[in-house]
Parts: structure tokens; C-alpha cells; sequence
């Protein structure tokens, strides 16, 4: 009899779309964002690394490890801004849980949608230990795919009631204001530029995605007490930034030796002063020291927080019996016999031809 292989639990998009709507949205972000900034709070106990990236001239695809001493997780991803022309999402992606003690994977989930959870959960993480707590008003330029999470999460876990939305494609904010127009308490207001949009805002998050070292803020848009989530720069040679408006910030980082290459802090020289928020957030480094400070979030997506979020899909999926058992590992009467698994198939096969 063949030993049972250690299940895989498998999450497809469809699954924890369904976890989102039987959860509900506010408390999926809300969970989300409590993970991650308690796994931030564990920041020693992880191996941590930077991304592995292949660039190609239409985008990149990603490998993002990480582990503590009982799991290891990887997420794989891409960024190809001209796939909508094809149909396809800019960014797809999956991610693995695996133990530590056996290298088993125990969990392969989707990770496109959950990604764009993730993310604007970790903006919250961030604009929570940085903004101004009286904070209402937030610019949100770039109303792709992940625009509504970040909409989203600032409405229901900061208390943002206004966003002023700008894209330099009408259609996605148009697309933007039909999903989100109906939201309780939520106001959207759309603007014909990126410096309308940011005028009297007490938040500016971006979040473009063409791969361009583009200049989305400028420094005369940038006013005293304002927190901005700089969150679309993410690789080599595509940034939102004018190198002057981080210079009349704070600047807070995820795991800089891979800000430093991907970030707006690219264009900056290495000594260049930052913070990583883990230390915001442990109480060993300052956030926001008064009303007026500008601070910076230059965000670029770190596995910490895809560890974090696989770690909440496992334990939602466990609670709503969510997923289904993947036979990923074969099941093995003898595990030094291999070999033997090809044995199995055959006596099959001929009663099959037979």
C-alpha cells in the first residue's frame, strides 16, 4: 500500500474570491493588515532576500522567497503593462506555503487577486505608523486593477471619506468610480491631472504601471503634513517619483537592499538616508515626528508580505473549509523507490489499450 503524501491544500482565484465575499471585504483587509504587521513585528526571525527578476523589454517575472525556522514561502509574479491589449492581467501570480522540517508544500494558492489585497493592506500598515491621524482626503493616481483595494482599504481602515482620482486613461477611472460610486460614506471626485488630484491632499498614494522611469509627483505638488504611498515604482527603470520629492521627505522603506535597486530610491545615491518600517513599527525608529513632515512610503512589494498573506488564506480557508487537496506529491510504498511510480502506471495503460 502507497504511504499518503502530505496534502496540498490548493486555493484557486475562484476560492478565495468566495473567501472575500463569505468573510467580507473590510474584515479580509482588516485581517490582512493585522498579519502583516505582526509578522513585520518578527522581522528578525525571517531569512530574507531580494527578489530573483528576469527583465525583458515587456516586463518581468519575479521570485520572491522568504522563511522563519518553521515555513518557507515564495510567491512567482509578473508585470507586463501591455497585457491588457491581450486580455490578460498586468500582474498574475501564485504562491507556495512549504514546511520547513520536510520542504512538503502544504498550501499553493493563487496570489493575483490576493496580491492586490495585499498590497493595500500593507499601504495601511505603513499610512497607519506614518500619516497624520486626522487624515480624510487621499489623491489615488492609477485606477488599474489594484486602484479599488487601495480605495478600499484607506475607506474602511483609516477613515479616508474623500478620493480624488486621476489615470491618464479615462476609462479606468471611469471603471474605477462604477465599482466603488455606490460605497457608503465614500466620495470620488475625478480630475482632469495628477496636480488637481493631490491639491489638499493629506494622502497621495500612486499606483501606475507602465515600466517607465516616469515623474507622477513633482515637487510643487507636495504639501506640508501630506504621507505618500509611492507604491507602482517596483523594478529597475520604472519609478513615479521626482528624485526632489523624496529629498523633501522622510523616507520609509520595506528591506532596502532591494528598494535601493527597484524603488523611486533608485535615483538616489546609497547614502541616502532611510528607514525601514519594521523599526516604526517595533518602537526603535521615529515615523512621523509632526504635523507638518512629509512622509514618503516607497513601496515595493516584499515576501514578507506574501508569507503573511498565504499564512491568513491557510488559516480563512481552514475556517470556512474553503480549497481542495492537491495530489502535488506522489504517494510513494516505498519513498527511495521513484522509479516505482512509473511501475504503477503501467498494468493501466495496457488495460487501457486492451
Amino acid at each position: 500500500m502507497n504511504t499518503p503524501a502530505l496534502p496540498t491544500l490548493f486555493l484557486s482565484a475562484q476560492d478565495v474570491a468566495t473567501l472575500v465575499h463569505r468573510i467580507g471585504l473590510p474584515t479580509v483587509l482588516e485581517r490582512m493588515a493585522d498579519t502583516v504587521h505582526a509578522d513585520y513585528l518578527r522581522w528578525p526571525a525571517f531569512d530574507k532576500s531580494a527578489r530573483v527578476a528576469h527583465h525583458s523589454s515587456d516586463g518581468v517575472i519575479e521570485l520572491m522567497p522568504i522563511a522563519d525556522d518553521t515555513t518557507y514561502a515564495f510567491k512567482y509574479v509578473n508585470g507586463h503593462p501591455r497585457n491588457t491589449r491581450a486580455g490578460l492581467p498586468t500582474v498574475m501570480a501564485f504562491g507556495v506555503l512549504a514546511d520547513v522540517a520536510t520542504g512538503a508544500p502544504v498550501l499553493l494558492s493563487e496570489l493575483t487577486l490576493t496580491t492586490a489585497l495585499r498590497t493595500a493592506a500593507m499601504s495601511v500598515v505603513a499610512a497607519r505608523a506614518l500619516a497624520r491621524p486626522d487624515s480624510l482626503r487621499m489623491a489615488l493616481i492609477g485606477n488599474g486593477a489594484q486602484s479599488e483595494f487601495q480605495a478600499l482599504a484607506f475607506h474602511h481602515l483609516m477613515g479616508i471619506d474623500e478620493i480624488r482620482l486621476f489615470d491618464t486613461d479615462a476609462a479606468a477611472t471611469r471603471k474605477l468610480m462604477a465599482n466603488l460610486g455606490h460605497e457608503p460614506g465614500l466620495r470620488l471626485i475625478a480630475c482632469d491631472s495628477v496636480a488637481q488630484a493631490v491639491c489638499g491632499a493629506d494622502v497621495v498614494t500612486t499606483v501606475t504601471a507602465d515600466k517607465t522611469n516616469a515623474t507622477i509627483l513633482t515637487p510643487e505638488m507636495i504639501e506640508p503634513g501630506m504621507h505618500i504611498n509611492g507604491v507602482g515604482g517596483d523594478c529597475p527603470g520604472k519609478t513615479e517619483l521626482h528624485p526632489d520629492v523624496l529629498r523633501k521627505a522622510s523616507v520609509f522603506v520595506e528591506y532596502e537592499p532591494q528598494t535601493r535597486i527597484e524603488g523611486d530610491l533608485q535615483h538616489l545615491p546609497a547614502d541616502f538616508a532611510v528607514t525601514e518600517l519594521w523599526q516604526v513599527l517595533a518602537g526603535q525608529a521615529a515615523g512621523r515626528t509632526g504635523a507638518a513632515q512629509v512622509t514618503l512610503f516607497d513601496s515595493v512589494g516584499f515576501a514578507l508580505e506574501d508569507y503573511s498573506a498565504l499564512r491568513f488564506l491557510r488559516e480563512a480557508a481552514s475556517e470556512l473549509g474553503l480549497g481542495h487537496a492537491l495530489p502535488l506529491i506522489p504517494a510513494l510504498a516505498d519513498p527511495k523507490d521513484l522509479f516505482g511510480l512509473l511501475r504503477q502506471r503501467t498494468p493501466r495503460k495496457l488495460a487501457l489499450a486492451a
